[in-house]
């Protein structure tokens, strides 16, 4: 058994003259303050590794002379530079969770990587290849090519049986200095306002937490995973004991895709938009409390439209467990799974209805079709793909069943960014032209007319943009 030393001894604690026996107890004595943490360390120690991510960029100090700029003052018969490149890296940790060689690390660890190699706490080096990764959930799971036997695995906790006060381990590797043990308890659970994925709800820990130890072990004290360390609040940049941690149920459902081959995490859909009940909203519907979420639109054919799911209900709960935000609704159904049920429970004109919702993949009503407009255009540099409830999934809009193009990337620097398109705008309109498909942007972004008049879709809020 992974904690065999430390179980004893909290079983000897609780034998102490005074000791309430109860499943979570703080200590009461000289004898138990001496109690150490070391056995979990040791046994939770050699599965996490430091993670190095790698890729060849061009070395700026050469491309000076390919600049157009740069050439017309010093000479348009320069010899062009050889174009030299230079090694970028990125450093964190990761956790192995199979002794195949399965391993959990954040997304914005190896995001950019070419090339990926894990060291071990023992100093053994392994090249991995990069099974899935998935930037809505900040996870990516590597595999060591030939790791010659078995390696050491943490076995995955259930991060729901987590309170508040709970102690935990947090095991990485900061700064880049080395292996590195802190200790803190669970500060708050449900985090859902951090800023990092579509799918917040993170466990919040006081455990030091610093750069590097982005996809390290969050760990309880029977040496079970319970989270993904992935973030800090720092104005600084160092630990102010306040660090945030992706569930290990969550984890577990990123581990499972990847053993069944996806490239990404299949995400459920139900087809409904959602939005927090503030106290206005509660106070209108008669609560003594905000409590739950309001559905405020059903998109045709949908699993919720099926259901019978109404707009203006209340879910106030998703198979038991009580919900207060539109992320916290989205956890609880990925958490379930594609392909599965979840009971929400309703609250329709002050009487409470069970609703038993199909969890499905979001469909591809239309192909994606994507485009990068590269014509002169206000939209030249933006990538952009034709709506469904897929695309809208990924980029986090709402769908009711409309059609239209929306923007999946922008260029760095490109017209498209300089003039404040981004990811997520639904082009609506061209010169006063609806625009239903890619095919018809890419046809009018062809013409080259003295003045472009623009119709977005933000968020629900619509912009109209104008240009010479």
């Amino acid at each position: 058994m992974l904690v065999r030393s430390l179980s004893a001894a909290l079983m000897l604690m609780l034998a102490l003259p005074g000791a309430i026996a109860q499943e979570r107890a703080v200590p009461r004595s000289d004898t138990e303050m001496k109690l150490s943490f070391a056995p979990v360390a040791q046994a939770a120690a050699p599965a996490v590794v430091n993670v190095y991510a790698s890729r060849k960029v061009p070395d700026q100090r050469t491309a000076l002379m390919d600049d157009p700029f740069f050439r017309q003052f010093f000479g348009r018969d320069l010899p062009q530079a050889p174009r030299r490149q230079r090694q970028q890296n990125s450093l964190g940790s990761g956790v192995i969770v199979d002794p195949s060689g399965l391993i959990v690390t954040n997304n914005h660890v190896i995001a950019e990587g070419t090339e990926v190699k894990v060291v071990l706490n023992d100093r053994r080096e392994y090249e991995c290849d990069v099974l899935l990764k998935d930037e809505q959930l900040d996870l990516a799971i590597l595999k060591v090519r030939d790791p010659r036997g078995e390696l050491p695995a943490l076995p995955v906790g259930d991060s729901d049986a987590l309170l508040v006060g709970d102690l935990v381990l947090a095991i990485g590797n900061p700064f880049g200095v080395g292996q590195t043990v802190t200790q803190g308890i669970v500060s708050a659970l449900a985090r859902s306002q951090v800023g990092i994925s579509d799918y917040q709800f993170f466990i919040q820990t006081d455990a030091a937490i610093n750069p590097g130890n982005s996809g390290g072990a969050l760990v309880d004290i029977e040496g079970r995973l319970v989270g993904i360390n992935t973030a800090i609040f720092s104005r600084g940049g160092g630990s102010n004991g306040i660090g945030f941690a992706i569930p290990s149920n969550m984890v577990k459902v990123v581990i499972e895709s990847a053993r069944k081959g996806g490239s990404v995490v299949e995400l459920p859909w139900i087809g409904a938009d959602l939005q927090p009940v503030t106290n206005d909203i509660a106070e209108t519907l008669g609560l003594d409390r905000p409590a739950g979420v309001l559905v405020t639109g059903i998109a045709p054919d949908s699993p919720a439209d099926k259901a019978g799911l109404q707009v203006g209900d209340l879910v106030v709960s998703v198979d038991g467990v009580e919900v207060s935000d539109p992320r916290v609704f989205n956890y609880r159904l990925a958490t379930k799974g594609v392909g599965n049920k979840a009971t929400l429970s309703v609250n329709r004109d002050g009487a409470v209805e069970q609703i038993p919702v199909a969890l499905e993949p979001p469909p591809e009503t239309t192909p994606r079709d994507e485009v990068v407009i590269d014509d002169p255009s206000p939209f030249q540099g933006a990538t952009v793909a034709n709506l469904s409830p897929a695309v809208a999934q990924q980029l986090g809009l709402s769908y009711r069943g409309q059609a239209g193009v929306v923007i999946t990337e922008i260029a760095r620097r490109s017209p498209a960014a300089r003039i404040g398109l981004a990811p997520g705008d639904i082009i609506v309109a061209v010169n006063g032209a609806e625009v239903t498909s890619t095919a018809e942007l890419k046809k009018l972004t062809e013409d080259e007319p003295m003045f472009w008049r623009l119709t977005l879709d933000r968020n629900g809020r619509i912009l109209r943009l104008a240009f010479r």
